[in-house]
């Protein structure tokens, strides 16, 4: 593995870089002083579509898809660094570079599986940012960590899909920009294998017998930059079986196609919230006078930054090795690494913002730094795409196999 960075993703590291100190940055209290003058909470304010139209003049568009036909044709490894820098302003940057969750899963879901009429109603607009998704799996009822548990049905009417079942935390789902929901529920909830009872299907937000019932907060915040995570109904709903993803009883396995890019984009981006972490912890500590001297100068913050620095240092390796993997022996082959950063970056990095937090005081929990919204969510991320308790318990059979 070559630890230097290519031609082309410096070219593209240096145009990311001066999007964000020319337009990112200065957006930020931009956007939340016209978020609170809107109407709904979820309505996108005006800077954030005016930062999506310079990134695409910019050629900053669709980082993440490699396929060329799609997006930017960039490999794993190239746009690591680069979903990194957008990190630093989590709640703008991946937005105006078309390239936040959920949108960028569903968009993957749909180039590798979609038919070509799927991807002509949906996969386009997407791409070009005119609306928004949501993939609805998660369900209060059950413990989803273990997708085969999901009791969403999905029963066949002649050429329709009735769907009937409850989600929430459907990231996503609040925005009015929102328009399709890829729901998962059970085709065959009585099948033998139970991860081939699992379907995927396209909903359009607007049929009837779909609910928005409420947005659901984390840690009190409602994530307005990403459409919020909503708790959504689908009371008998139907939809043409031509809404079908794939095959029936492939459910499972497009999810976890899904997930392997989705697990390593946000810890990408979670590097770069840590590196925004410890450029604030930097900034305030000598800044600040405690105690006869600035806080630079005390012991237990020289300490703070250093094991930032380290840890941050060890996690991008592991997420560059993991990204190489994916590009040369295929997701499959770097199924231990993708779980080991999955349980290694989101613990770690909560713990650098608790350490900013801490050095901050009073403001590190207020809405003046971003420190507190950022730590919910990556703490949040100890949870999604999978608790670490599943992917612990999953490597550790694949370690302990080696040995039985």
């Amino acid at each position: 593995m070559d630890f230097a960075f290519d031609a082309r993703t410096e070219e593209m590291r240096a145009k990311l870089l001066a999007f964000m100190d020319e337009y990112v940055y200065p957006a930020e209290p931009v956007a939340e002083e016209q978020r609170a003058a809107l109407a709904s909470p979820w309505d996108t304010p005006a800077v954030v579509e005016e930062l999506k139209a310079e990134a695409r003049r910019q050629g900053l568009w669709n980082l993440f898809l490699p396929d060329t036909e799609y997006g930017a044709g960039l490999t794993n490894l190239q746009y690591a660094p680069l979903a990194e820098i957008t990190g630093r302003s989590p709640h703008l940057a991946p937005t105006a570079t078309n390239c936040a969750a959920p949108d960028t899963g569903n968009m993957e879901v749909l180039a590798q599986f979609g038919d070509e009429a799927q991807k002509k109603q949906w996969l386009e607009p997407l791409l070009a940012g005119e609306i928004r998704s949501a993939f609805a799996m998660t369900e209060p009822e059950v413990a989803s960590s273990d997708a085969t548990n999901i009791t969403t049905l999905i029963e066949r009417d002649g050429d329709e899909y009735v769907i009937t079942g409850r989600k929430w935390y459907i990231s996503g789902a609040m925005s009015p920009d929102c328009r399709i929901f890829i729901v998962m529920g059970k085709t065959d909830p009585d099948g033998a294998d139970i991860r081939r009872q699992q379907s995927m299907v396209l909903v359009p937000r607007d049929t009837p017998g779909v609910t928005v019932r409420r947005a659901m907060r984390v840690f009190g915040y409602e994530d307005h930059s990403h459409g919020g995570h909503a708790e959504v109904v689908f009371d008998r709903v139907r939809v043409p079986v031509t809404n079908l993803i794939g095959e029936e009883g492939g459910g499972f396995a497009i999810a976890q196609a899904r997930l392997g890019p989705g697990r390593i984009h946000h810890c990408m981006r979670l590097i770069g919230m840590a590196e925004r972490a410890i450029e604030l912890m930097c900034r305030r500590a000598v800044s600040r006078t405690a105690f006869g001297k600035p806080l630079a100068q005390q012991g237990v913050v020289q300490n703070w930054i250093a094991d930032a620095r380290v840890t941050v240092e060890q996690l991008r390796l592991l997420v560059l090795k993991t990204a190489w993997l994916m590009d040369t022996v295929g997701n499959r082959g770097a199924h231990t690494e993708i779980q080991a950063i999955k349980i290694a970056t989101p613990r770690a990095v909560v713990d650098i913002l608790d350490r900013a937090i801490q050095l901050h005081g009073a403001g590190g929990v207020s809405q003046d730094f971003p420190l507190a919204e950022v730590y919910a969510a990556a703490r949040t991320l100890m949870l999604a795409d999978g608790p670490d308790e599943v992917h612990q318990r999953s490597l550790a059979r694949r370690e302990l196999k080696k040995y039985l």
